[in-house]
């Protein structure tokens, strides 16, 4: 088994030796050195956004259990910008997504106000500056998802391809919050040997970062705590690619 990073390694020597790095809240806060001012003026209304997700319309299973809107960054290391790039298509090759490989998927955009919120735009650049420790790279090509998983149809599925890679180099999974479930449980194992690891993310603001090329991950059904209310995840998931955005060949 992975030993779960704790406090006392820095979350880059976590991806150096681990490949992941768990980061409890306040050492998401410390760690990209965001001042906990800009926290408590900007989050709350960021994560009030998930509530206004539409239907991800893509899901093959034929469930309707997860909400979504997605958008694409372009980060310059060199000139310290953060760029928001035309609204694209998501696309994955089979090799990485079996289940909704293969095709351009369009989500609803993620709102203006949320992508150039500053406590938004600190957020992916620290964690830019951050992975180029860990891998050098003079640019990143980062796609941003607001993931809301619902149990109104009785399971809620995080992750329907199973444990799977992303195809990019770095994958960022933060906690929003979470409200009447049970289950869920994080999954993260070796790409290329048999150990692994399992939690569950209870805290908002917890957050899991992974060497895609030496991981792989998934996490696992929720399910109602009261099969009279339904309810939900919210998760806010990044990936940081430094060759260019995945499109079809």
């Amino acid at each position: 088994m992975f030993t779960i990073p704790s406090v006392q390694k820095p979350a880059a020597q976590g991806l150096r030796q681990d490949g992941l790095s768990l980061l409890q809240p306040i050492e998401l806060q410390t760690t990209l050195a965001l001042p906990l001012a800009e926290w408590e003026q900007h989050w709350p209304a960021l994560a009030d956004s998930w509530n206004r997700l539409p239907p991800d319309m893509h899901l093959r299973d034929g469930g309707h259990y997860r909400m979504r809107r997605h958008a694409c960054f372009v980060q310059d290391m060199s000139h310290r910008t953060l760029l928001t790039v035309a609204h694209r298509a998501h696309w994955q090759p089979l090799d990485y997504n079996a289940l909704h490989g293969g095709f351009e998927r369009w989500f609803e955009p993620i709102e203006a106000s949320v992508a150039t919120d500053p406590l938004w735009t600190g957020l992916l650049t620290a964690l830019g500056k951050l992975f180029a420790q860990v891998k050098p790279a003079s640019t990143w090509f980062i796609e941003a998802h607001q993931f809301r998983i619902d149990t109104a149809g009785g399971v809620g599925r995080p992750t329907p391809e199973g444990a799977h890679r992303d195809g990019v180099d770095f994958v960022v999974v933060l906690l929003v919050g979470r409200s009447g479930v049970k289950g869920g449980e994080t999954r993260v194992f070796d790409a290329h040997g048999p150990h692994g690891l399992r939690f569950v993310m209870n805290l908002p603001l917890t957050t899991l970062l992974l060497d895609d090329e030496r991981v792989i991950h998934e996490t696992t059904p929720i399910l109602p705590i009261d099969s009279s209310h339904a309810g939900f995840r919210d998760t806010l998931v990044l990936t940081y690619r430094s060759n260019g955005f995945q499109c079809p060949a």
